[in-house]
């Protein structure tokens, strides 16, 4: 058994996102300081956090600093470099562990670790030439989507593909990058899991939420999602053992794609997670108390929703928007501190609730 860190002590968060500064608020709460690691200057995260240590991920003399710093590590996103986790694992933990990182840094190598458990992905092929990516077409078939193996996020590194003849482009928009080629599912909708498992291997998943993207970015999380009760069974044990087979500890985000015969996993995520920013109101504990809880080894809240709820995003413009939703009733507002609107960048959200929970 772990033993669990006490209050008063620091944990490390690499990245200074949105997501670390929402983790970092919830460690307060709980009488933990956090320390974030972050290249960019200004991060959101900085502004909640006890610290912060503004340095490129291939900085050995800050690295060995932070992991000095802090007494354990954790991250709010996935595209570490390698060499930077080698560096910090000599001197600290990292939950959750570096087989999620592995598994989720690229998407072939996701693919085939959750195919390998026995789940339905979509159909896929590895592409890195263009007769590799005109036999995957042959294969897969079209409407198809190409994406780069690596660190896409939000719509970005993916490229269309609706007939043979524009492999060409497709290919020339990965800009010579390993990529995966996915063909389309036949979906009703979209739903993920948020799922968390405690060093002691507890388990507990939120309720699934039903997600709607705007231009590959996502623009609503709504719960409950539209599953009977089997769907929902099903997604939840589907994600239970994803967590156990990586051995995880944290909090990870697996969405689905419901189909008339099934569930097909899409992808995962080891970290909180955008589609679980309603349980900041519809639990008494939230994705990112959940989070901190199972990295510092202590036992998982009750992540029960008590009443319905609709996420939606603020991107962009969006924030034009806020002077309105400040005036209405049921409306909790989270604004990520970002200085500068930008078109596709997510600048807060607002979590509605609709009603009580049946």
């Amino acid at each position: 058994m772990t033993k669990p860190l006490p209050s008063g002590t620091t944990i490390g968060i690499l990245g200074g996102g949105q997501l670390g500064r929402m983790l970092s608020v919830a460690a307060s709460r709980l009488g933990f300081k956090t320390h974030i690691f972050e290249p960019g200057a200004n991060p959101p995260a900085g502004h909640v956090a006890d610290r912060v240590t503004t340095a490129d991920y291939d900085d050995v003399a800050a690295l060995e600093a932070f992991a000095a710093s802090v007494d354990i590590i954790t991250y709010e996103f996935e595209n570490i470099p390698t060499a930077a986790l080698d560096l910090l694992e000599q001197h600290r933990t990292i939950r959750p562990g570096r087989e999620s990182l592995r598994v989720s840094q690229d998407r072939l190598t996701e693919k085939d670790f959750l195919s390998g458990l026995g789940l339905r992905v979509a159909p896929y092929e590895n592409v890195e030439t263009v007769n590799e990516l005109e036999s995957a077409i042959n294969s897969v078939g079209t409407p198809s989507i190409l994406k780069t193996r690596r660190f896409g996020y939000d719509g970005k590194g993916q490229s269309r593909i609706m007939s043979t003849d524009q492999a060409d482009q497709a290919f020339s928009d990965m800009k010579g990058a390993p990529s995966v080629l996915e063909g389309f599912v036949e979906f009703t909708h979209e739903v993920s899991v948020i799922a968390a498992r405690s060093t002691d291997g507890d388990i507990a998943c939120f309720d699934p939420g039903e997600n709607v993207h705007k231009d590959g970015i996502l623009a609503t999380t709504t719960v409950p999602a539209r599953l009977t009760s089997a769907q929902r069974t099903d997604a939840v044990l589907l994600a239970a053992k994803i967590l156990n087979a990586l051995d995880y500890v944290g909090v990870m985000g697996v969405e689905f794609f419901v189909t008339s015969q099934g569930l097909i996993v899409n992808e995962i995520a080891p970290r909180v997670h955008n589609s679980g920013h309603w349980t900041q109101q519809g639990c008494s504990v939230d994705q990112f108390e959940q989070h901190i809880r199972a990295v510092v080894g202590w036992p998982l809240g009750d992540g029960t929703r008590f009443v319905d709820v609709v996420m939606e995003n603020l991107i962009g413009d969006d924030m034009n928007k806020v002077p309105d939703i400040m005036l209405e009733q049921n409306a909790a507002l989270h604004l990520y501190g970002k200085n500068e609107v930008k078109p596709g960048r997510k600048m807060g959200h607002v979590n509605r609730v609709t009603a009580g929970a049946k």
